[in-house]
């Protein structure tokens, strides 16, 4: 993922709602949301050159979702990102027990911020400085650098959220959101180290190019009834939509 909403009792009827863009380059093998054969009960999208994923869940209510850290003297490790989705999801450790042993093996990947939960609740693992924070009930951000910080794109899918969620959208209405592609002032804009075009071209929600863009939106959950759904929009290279599964 390179932006992933989540909201912990805040929506009704579902106190655990994940909503994210997948940016990645569009020669990078996927498959598309689909139960996972080889794990029973997982469901999401597949990294088809690796093998892990960048967002799944396990009908169990086991959720995971990672995003890369967006440094230019960035550090390579030995293992997938998404390895650490696929082993959260297919595993039976507890979130916060999983985090505290992830913590002595943070230099096995580059650097990455992850969200966790499980039936204990919901946290947000920042590889700098392997830091756990505990997602609290409201709104939280998540995309290339630490959580909840004041990036323009992360401001504005807050407001469009709330501003959804206030009007009782649905689901498609919902995934709507992650289409948008106003871009900010420059003045706004993070300093990552890539300069003020790569800052430029990376500020929408919804990014597009030939070469790199959005993939994939997703929109997963968990209800009241401890049910999990999950529903994907694929995108192809000039923006245009390619596929939308509902998995449940």
């Amino acid at each position: 993922m390179c932006l992933l909403l989540v909201a912990v009792e805040r929506v009704p009827g579902r106190p655990l709602l994940l909503l994210g863009n997948r940016d990645e380059f569009h020669e990078r093998a996927s498959a598309v949301a689909a139960p996972w054969a080889d794990v029973p009960g997982v469901v999401g999208g597949r990294d088809l050159e690796a093998g892990g994923s960048w967002l799944a869940a396990n009908r169990n209510g086991r959720f995971a979702a990672v995003t890369n850290i967006r440094l230019a003297a960035i550090r390579r490790g030995p293992r997938s990102r998404g390895d650490l989705v696929r082993e959260f999801v297919a595993g039976d450790v507890p979130a916060a027990a999983y985090l505290r042993e992830l913590s002595a093996h943070v230099n096995d990947y580059a650097p990455f911020n992850l969200v966790v939960a499980d039936a204990d609740g919901a946290w947000c693992f920042e590889s700098p400085g392997a830091r756990v924070n505990a997602l609290t009930p409201g709104v939280h951000l998540v995309s290339n650098g630490p959580l909840d910080a004041p990036w323009p794109k992360m401001q504005r899918l807050r407001a469009l959220f709330a501003d959804a969620i206030a009007r009782g959208a649905d689901d498609a209405a919902l995934l709507d959101l992650l289409r948008d592609r106003a871009t900010p002032p420059d003045g706004e804009l993070p300093d990552t180290g890539f300069g003020l075009e790569r800052e430029r071209f990376l500020s929408p929600i919804f990014v597009q190019s030939v070469l790199y863009g959005t993939r994939a939106s997703t929109l997963a959950w968990r209800g009241g009834d401890g049910r999990i759904g999950l529903r994907e929009r694929s995108y192809d290279a000039a923006g245009r939509l390619t596929g939308d599964v509902v998995v449940d």
